[in-house]
Parts: C-alpha cells; sequence; structure tokens
C-alpha cells in the first residue's frame, strides 16, 4: 500500500480532487471529516476547546461553531497554537487508525494506492507519513475569488485562513507532483488521469 499526500491551499481546489479519485475507487482518508468528527458533542477535544476558547464557541444545540471558533483561534499566535495542541494529537491517532484498517483489508497488495486528503499536510508534519505529495494549484487571486463565492466569507476572514497556510511558493517546492486548477474541473480530472496512469496503482 502506498500513501500519497493530497494538499493545496484553501479554495484550490483539493476537494474536487479529492472527490474525483473516490468516484474511481481509491480511498480516501479526509483530514477535515476527521478534524470534525473528533470535536463532535461529548468528544474530549470538544470540552477542551470550550474551556481554552470559552462557551461562545458553541452553537444552541451544543455543536462547535468552526467559524467563530477559526475568528477567535487563528486571531493570535497563541490561539492557533492552543487549537492546534488540542486538536491535531486526536486527528493524527484517527489518521493512523484509518490507515491500520486499510493495511489490513489490502493485505499484501503492494501497488495499492491510498490518499491521505490534508490542507495542513506540510504545516502538521502529516507529509513525513506518505510516500509523495500532490498539491493542487492555483494563483492566490483565484483563490480569493472561488472562496468569497462559495463560503461569503469577508476578504480578512481569508487573508486571516491564507496566512496560518504555508505559502503557496513553498508548497510548491515541496510537492512530487502539482495539479494545476486555474481551468476547467475537466482539465484537473485529466491530470489527474495522467498521474495515476504514470504510477500504475491500483484502486482499493
Amino acid at each position: 500500500m502506498k500513501i500519497i499526500g493530497l494538499t493545496g491551499g484553501i479554495g484550490a481546489g483539493k476537494s474536487t480532487v479529492s472527490r474525483y479519485l473516490k468516484t474511481k475507487g481509491y480511498a480516501v482518508i479526509d483530514a477535515d471529516e476527521i478534524a470534525k468528527e473528533v470535536v463532535e458533542p461529548g468528544r474530549p477535544a470538544l470540552k477542551q476547546l470550550v474551556q481554552q476558547f470559552g462557551d461562545e464557541i458553541l452553537m444552541k444545540d451544543g455543536s462547535l461553531d468552526r467559524r467563530k471558533l477559526a475568528a477567535i483561534a487563528f486571531a493570535t499566535e497563541e490561539g492557533k497554537n492552543a487549537l492546534n495542541r488540542i486538536t491535531h494529537g486526536a486527528i493524527f491517532a484517527r489518521i493512523d487508525e484509518r490507515k491500520a484498517e486499510l493495511a489490513a483489508c489490502l493485505g499484501d497488495r503492494q501497488d495499492a494506492l491510498v490518499f491521505l486528503d490534508a490542507p495542513l499536510l506540510f504545516e502538521t508534519g502529516l507529509d513525513q507519513k506518505v510516500d509523495s505529495v500532490w498539491v493542487v494549484d492555483v494563483p492566490d487571486h483565484i483563490r480569493m475569488e472561488r472562496i468569497q463565492k462559495r463560503n461569503g466569507w469577508t476578504e480578512g476572514e481569508i487573508r486571516n485562513r491564507m496566512k496560518n497556510q504555508m505559502a503557496r511558493q513553498e508548497k510548491l517546492a515541496r510537492a512530487d507532483r502539482v495539479l494545476d486548477n486555474s481551468q476547467t474541473e475537466e482539465y484537473l480530472c485529466a491530470q489527474v488521469d495522467h498521474l495515476l496512469a504514470q504510477m500504475g496503482g491500483d484502486a482499493t
């Protein structure tokens, strides 16, 4: 089993690639989904976040208001570090569990490809746990436009998120493969198909 790290800055189109890989039968470990799972009501990580940032990060039903948490945590370096400290351990543990589950299912299929979809792959050190890294890339101004259209966030909110991710050029320098998402979705998926054919790896 080979693990391919899939990453890209917010708004770059990483999730589009992830969805496409799933339609082709590839297993995708989604770090964002795991991040939501570990802060569900009743989970230890959510309790710790409330202790750190206050009840205002909760919605009326007791679930996490992720937008409010981001606004508070990303406002300062101390807040960002606290958020990472609380959540990353739980996320990494669940990722390792998913990898072990897939390895048990796949047995000795060394050519099988599994993807780890993680927006903070480099920033958190998860790139050390994969065999190669694909980066989905698009110029920053296009990312801004897409995020505003998709999420309705203000420019300030978007820039706050961007500054807490690795700079685009550094991601590109550390990538094993780069997927250009500045054109159509069809063009992006064609690049994915080309890379898969190059690697010759099987779906799970």
